[in-house]
């Protein structure tokens, strides 16, 4: 049985009184904050944000030229891109899973991820940057992938959950060493995500996700590979 062990599979009121429509309104109403940088993304009942990693950390004020600027303000926006493209495919899966532990296990990963949204943003603005300006593109083409992840079975959506997040883990480990090395306030958002990102593989690898065919993961890396090259540069 899945989820036995993992994760408590009672149901809080919050997921029970929600119909299909609520949830579809939900899910817009993300979609819209999530691209539009502009407004505040919705949070779950109970999820309360955590502090930013630089601040926590007493980091502010490094000094770095203006290449350093651009390349690690790059490199932010990519990892802000797939942020996006997280709460995309979170809110994708949990739409379509059909074990409500498994649902209550991707809106609580896409929970933490959204801390990462946040840290992202945060970081672009003060390298005076932005977010990619593909937003909506990267969310609609996540979404829909989250959606068929889902529809294929719990099994195989936690396992999509747990290759994403080991590509992602690796992804983030490469950009701590082409990050500036004066860009400490980066560096400690980077590792904060890569450690959160190792224990949502890890929970879905408890929880008994399915093991994905080499070519898919293939695939999932050179999608990954031109989101990564083209959010760099917009």
């Amino acid at each position: 049985m899945i989820m036995t062990k993992a994760m408590n599979t009672a149901t809080p009121p919050e997921y029970r009184q929600f119909s299909t429509t609520d949830r579809l309104l939900t899910r817009l109403d993300l979609a819209l904050a999530v691209t539009s940088g502009q407004r505040p993304v919705p949070r779950e009942t109970g999820c309360t944000p955590r502090p930013y990693p630089p601040a926590v950390h007493g980091i502010a004020g490094e000094q770095m030229s203006e290449a350093e600027v651009r390349h690690a303000a790059g490199l932010m926006r990519v990892n802000h891109a797939g942020e996006i493209c997280a709460q995309a495919l979170y809110s994708g899966q949990a739409l379509t899973a059909r074990h409500a532990s498994v649902q209550q296990a991707m809106q609580r990963a896409a929970g933490e991820e959204l801390d990462h949204l946040d840290w992202c943003a945060e970081r672009l603005a003060e390298l005076d940057s932005g977010p990619s300006k593909l937003a909506p593109v990267w969310y609609a083409g996540s979404f829909a992938i989250g959606l068929f992840a889902g529809a294929l079975g719990d099994r195989w959506n936690l396992g999509f959950l747990a290759a994403t997040e080991r590509q992602v883990e690796a992804h983030l480990d490469d950009h701590l060493g082409r990050l500036p090395a004066a860009d400490q306030a980066s560096r400690a958002i980077v590792e904060q995500m890569k450690h959160d990102e190792a224990g949502h593989a890890a929970m879905a690898e408890r929880a008994g996700a399915a093991a994905l065919p080499e070519p898919v993961t293939r695939l999932m890396a050179l999608t990954a590979g031109v989101m990564k090259f083209l959010a760099y540069r917009l």
